[in-house]
């Protein structure tokens, strides 16, 4: 199952993210809208204007719960 986080620099809740999923040995694609503006439209068309936005198969997260990302990788 593809996971794929956007990301922005200086976000806090991003790192945690991505420490949660490096904690839990899971691979996942990180897109930067600080290295990619375009993917701004990208959350814009998913319904999304702040990151981080997490997306683990079909399900999508606005923010970071540990607890709901746990649900979501099934760990």
């Amino acid at each position: 199952m593809e996971v794929v986080i956007y990301t922005n620099t200086g976000c806090s809740a991003c790192h945690q993210a991505k420490e949660f999923l490096a904690q839990h040995h899971v691979s996942f694609v990180e897109k930067s809208i600080a290295e990619d503006p375009s993917l701004i439209n990208e959350l814009a068309s998913m319904g999304f204007r702040a990151v981080p936005v997490i997306k683990v198969g079909n399900e999508t997260m606005l923010g970071f719960s540990a607890v709901k990302l746990r649900r979501m990788l099934g760990l």
